[in-house]
């Protein structure tokens, strides 16, 4: 359960990617968390940043404004994990991220979906 008293039902897998071509002109969303009647959170178990380029940068991640990695270092033709446990997101919260420097970044975060009702099989062969 992600929230007391309310089973949780995992309903999605996916990766939310994004290739930062552009620096320091504003936050660029990632992931957005659905506010759809059925789902509530999500659950981000990684996020990997490369640096295809020869040259260091750095990145910014953010849960909607609130800063969770400042000015991360991505060492040049590296990639690095972010994450060292789960992150949770809750419905409407956005993943943002802006980078150092143009052309040199890419993002990718591993998301696990929930609902708040399980989906079955039958259920959705009848819609």
């Amino acid at each position: 359960m992600l929230v007391s008293g309310i089973p949780q039902y995992l309903q999605n897998l996916r990766n939310a990617t994004v290739d930062l071509t552009t620096a320091n002109t504003g936050l660029q969303n990632v992931y957005t968390v659905p506010t759809e009647a059925d789902f509530n959170a999500s659950v981000i178990n990684s996020i990997l940043v490369s640096n295809d380029s020869g040259s260091d940068s750095t990145i910014d991640v953010f849960i909607d404004s609130l800063p969770i990695f400042k000015a991360k270092a991505v060492s040049a033709n590296t990639t690095v994990e972010l994450l060292t446990k789960d992150l949770v997101l809750n419905e409407g919260e956005i993943l943002k991220v802006q980078a150092a420097h143009n052309d040199r970044l890419a993002v990718v975060a591993s998301i696990q979906e929930f609902a708040k009702t399980r989906i079955t099989t039958s259920a959705i062969s009848g819609i």
